[in-house]
Parts: C-alpha cells; structure tokens; sequence
C-alpha cells in the first residue's frame, strides 16, 4: 500500500506537468509535434489507483524565482579529449526553467562531459555554451556526497560554509530535505548513504537553484530516498536536466529525451519507453555481427 502510494502521487505530479506542457505547446507549431507525443503517451497510461495517506519521507526543494527564457543554450559545440577523438559535433539545444530533459546513451557518450561543460569545468572545442546571467545551476552527482566532511556533523558543515546564515534557518533548510533531528547532529560519517546524499542535496539547492543538473543521482539511495526525490522533482517549479540508468526516475520525471549517439545530441521523437523499443530494434538488428 505504501509504495502503491508513492507510485501514485509521483504519477500524478508527473501527469500534472505533461498536461500543462500540452495546454502551453499544442498550438505552437515549433512545439505541436512534441505536444502531440504527450498526449499520446497520456492516452496510453495506465493510471496508478489512489490509496489512502501515508507518513512518508520527504524533500521540499526550495522555490525560485522564475526566469523568462532559455537558463542554457548549446550552440553549435563541439567536443573531445582530443581533436583526433571527438565525442559529439554541432550540437545545439537549450535549457529552460519548464525543461524536464533526460539526457541518455551508451556509457562513453559524453553525457556526463556536456553536464562538465555547462559548469564550466571543460570547454568544448568549437562553438559556445551560453549561461542566462541570472539563472543558478546546481550540479548533484556522487562526487559531492564523496566531497562532504564527514567528521563534521550536517549542522556545522553547514554553518561553516554560510557563517552569516541563522541557525533555524539551516535546521530549517536541513530538515526539509529529511535530515531532521538527530540526524542534523551527528557526525556525517555515521549516516546512511542515503541520508548522505541528503546532505549533499541539501547543499545544492541552499542558493534556489533555477536549473539542477543529476548525475546518476540514484545511484547509492535506498529506495526511500529515491521516491522522495522523484517525489520532488515533480512538484518542484525548476528545470531539470538528468543523466541516469535509472528507467523508473527517468520516466516519472523526464518529458523530453536527448539521444546522445553518433556524435550528436538529439531530441529523440518519443518518450523513453519509445527510446527503450527502439533500443531493443536495433539490438536485435546487430545481434548477429556482434556474437562472435
């Protein structure tokens, strides 16, 4: 019943921000294609049953102000390691605050590379990756978990980094991303992984963020913690770009799938069961080559 309840409230937060995209796009030329596969993917869903209430963990990601526009723009970039080993070419594609995009493909496709580049930490070859000036971007991968100071506990981490925020203000902050509690003051060595991340989430989403970007931020929750985040995200008003195996996030949360394959980056035509057959058909065609 528990988990029946989690998969329904998550669908219908899901459901709420692909109706509204319909409602927003369906008359757009530019967009009335995507539109259209949404509410295709709406007619064929089959609707979780609603059970009643249930306690449960929970994260509250802070609200931020809202921004008119594309938070990034990917224009004409091009990147490698080297220019002899160029992963992906003229790409071009943009970020907004309404964006629910997740980003997949082979492992060594450069998905984890693009989210480097929009932070800045690698710049591409050719081209340029533009930044709304007013727009905040929060990045959430194991790193940051790996990065905390586990002798401290959350409570001073915290207090150490924002010297001039108030005490309840952090507990505040603290405990809507579930480090409630005790939990807020005890060493962060001794937490779980999963309220680890809880930490390090917390820790990105301090300044309201306009745009987050995961990678694989899945990986080392327990499921809890997992069903709290997609919780979240689906009632979050941000954007939200995901690099992730996880089909269970990526379809609770993403509307909008870019393939990254074949040097290039593209909005695949479908939703991500449509991307999953497709992965299916094509292994299928080289299934002979490939068993040697």
């Amino acid at each position: 019943m528990k988990n029946q309840a989690k998969a329904h409230d998550a669908q219908q937060k899901h459901i709420d921000h692909m109706q509204d995209y319909i409602d927003k796009n369906k008359a757009k030329a530019a967009t009335a294609k995507m539109a259209q596969s949404r509410m295709k993917k709406l007619s064929k869903m089959i609707i979780v049953p609603e059970v009643a209430n249930d306690p449960q963990f929970q994260f509250n990601i802070p609200e931020p102000d809202y921004i008119m526009g594309p938070l990034i723009q990917i224009m004409d970039v091009s990147f490698g390691y080297t220019k002899e080993k160029v992963l992906y070419a003229g790409v071009n594609q943009s970020v907004d605050m309404e964006s629910r995009v997740a980003l997949v493909g082979n492992n060594g496709a450069g998905k984890s590379t693009l989210l480097k580049m929009i932070m800045g930490e690698l710049q591409p070859l050719e081209g340029m990756i533009k930044i709304n000036p007013k727009g905040r971007i929060a990045r959430f991968s194991q790193h940051h978990v790996d990065q905390l100071e586990m002798k401290k506990t959350p409570l001073q981490w915290f207090q150490d980094m924002y010297p001039q925020a108030k005490h309840q203000e952090i507990r505040k902050h603290l405990g809507s991303m579930g480090v409630t509690g005790n939990l807020a003051l005890q060493p962060i060595y001794s937490l779980s992984g999963g309220q680890k991340s809880r930490v390090a989430f917390a820790h990105i989403t301090w300044k309201k963020p306009h745009l987050i970007l995961l990678d694989e931020p899945t990986n080392h929750l327990d499921m809890d913690t997992v069903d709290a985040l997609i919780r979240a995200l689906n009632k979050w008003q941000g954007g939200v770009l995901i690099v992730s195996h996880d089909e269970h996030l990526i379809s609770t949360v993403c509307d909008t799938i870019w393939a990254c394959a074949n040097k290039q980056i593209i909005v695949f035509p479908g939703d991500f069961e449509d991307y999953r057959q497709s992965l299916i058909k094509q292994n299928q065609l080289y299934v002979p080559s490939s068993s040697k």
